[in-house]
């Protein structure tokens, strides 16, 4: 079976499960999703979301957290784990924003990544998720299983997220990455299926008879 129909059983198996799907961190606009997702990185949405309502009943835009102390913050975030890290870079790019860009979050790649704390992963997801741009962002779920299902050749998620955009349509992109990342939750996890049991993996390789062994970014 060639790339090209596995891509067309993995979307069919996905449009079925996840016919209609949003992004699992709680955010009101751009602003607060940049932050949620800031936040995320070696994180549970699950974490995120118990401690954004806290920070955002204080600070939900960039004039009133560009007020707040970096200790402020950290106090608030430090379960979210990288505690000191996170915290200096919401201080700062709330900062730039106010003084840059109005108070608004810019709706391009280079602004987004000049942003302290603001990865390339980071800035697909505001674009797709806030934006509604196409982009594809490749964390560790959809890196994962773009190799047990035979899309890339797993080097890294630079070439991942090439790879992925080369053999999905452009208008797909924002619906399959959440798509990808809940199957990659629920059905396809780093501790099970190993590229043999779900139905996805199944379909693509039905004679795959031992666990895949995955390329580590």
């Amino acid at each position: 079976m060639i790339k090209s129909e596995r891509a067309k059983i993995i979307k069919k198996i996905l449009d079925k499960t996840y016919p209609t799907i949003s992004i699992p961190l709680n955010h009101i606009d751009n602003f607060t999703l940049l932050i949620a997702v800031l936040l995320s990185a070696q994180c549970t949405d699950e974490r995120v979301n118990q401690i954004t309502p806290h920070l955002f009943s204080i600070a939900s835009d960039p004039i009133n957290m560009s007020k707040l102390s970096i200790n402020k913050i950290y106090k608030i975030i430090k379960p979210c784990g990288l505690g000191p890290q996170k915290s200096k870079a919401i201080s700062e790019l709330s900062k730039i924003l106010v003084k840059e860009f109005n108070g608004e979050v810019p709706n391009n790649f280079i602004d987004l990544e000049k942003l302290p704390g603001v990865g390339h992963k980071t800035a697909s997801v505001v674009m797709s998720q806030g934006f509604g741009l196409p982009a594809f962002a490749v964390d560790t779920h959809i890196h994962r299983l773009a190799q047990r299902w035979g899309l890339t050749n797993g080097k890294n998620v630079k070439k991942t997220e090439e790879d992925l955009k080369k053999t999905f349509p452009k208008k797909s992109w924002n619906k399959l990455h959440l798509q990808i990342i809940f199957w990659g939750r629920e059905y396809c996890t780093a501790r099970s299926c190993h590229g043999i049991e779900c139905k996805i993996c199944r379909s693509c390789y039905p004679k795959r008879k031992k666990p895949f062994v995955h390329k580590r970014p």
